[in-house]
């Protein structure tokens, strides 16, 4: 079986989940609206730009879950999904997912939205392998920190290869669906690298190597 990997936000969403799960906080007057909302423009901006300090990021957009129970979080978390998820799933995604479920692939996502957000998309989506950056969780409790690498630009990469490694599974045949430059270093690894609608850098790269862009939109 060939692995069929998929980044998710702006890929198989027509958005972008951790950007949205910040807008939603904001929001439910979970965090401070206004700095949230100013915080959460520029580190967007940063990503787009290819100069996301990954780290600086984690250390805001994971403290609200270090703030609050487990129970409320995950209160917000089945609304946040239902009011700001559903509505950007797209159905021509779903059918590729499906055509790859199908043809007998192994599916997986691998973003860098950490995996309290994305955990249930994944479900929703149908996509039972999951590579995201991990939550520290000590006794119930996150604690605002990264567990083990995050899967952001090479560290995509790292956490497959860890995959691979402990499942005994391999790139044979893999392909990966992706709409960032952020992602070039995992595309170049499958063998099957596709843009989908994306961004001008990784346009710029796919056409200059070839590889198939497509799109997932109306």
């Amino acid at each position: 079986m060939a692995l069929a990997i998929f980044d998710l936000d702006n890929t198989l969403l027509a958005g972008d989940s951790d950007y949205l799960w910040g807008i939603f906080l904001a929001e439910q007057g979970v965090v401070d609206g206004e700095y949230y909302q100013r915080e959460n423009e520029r580190f967007y901006h940063d990503y787009n730009e290819g100069r996301l300090d990954i780290f600086e990021f984690l250390r805001f957009s994971l403290k609200p879950l270090s703030e609050h129970s487990l129970e409320a979080l995950q209160d917000w978390r089945e609304k946040f999904l239902e009011e700001m998820i559903e509505p950007i799933i797209l159905p021509k995604a779903q059918e590729l997912v499906s055509r790859h479920r199908e043809a007998g692939d192994t599916l997986m996502i691998i973003t860098a939205t950490n995996a309290f957000v994305t955990s249930p998309i994944a479900q929703r989506l149908g996509i039972e392998n999951l590579i995201a950056t991990d939550p520290k969780m000590v006794d119930g409790r996150y604690t605002g920190e990264v567990s083990g690498t995050p899967s952001f630009k090479n560290g995509k990469v790292e956490r497959l290869e860890q995959w691979l490694e402990a499942t005994g599974a391999d790139l044979s045949g893999s392909s990966f669906y992706s709409d960032s430059h952020n992602d070039i270093p995992l595309l170049e690894r499958v063998d099957k690298p596709v843009a989908v609608d994306p961004d001008e850098a990784l346009t710029h790269h796919a056409k200059s190597l070839d590889w198939p862009i497509i799109t997932l939109r109306e």
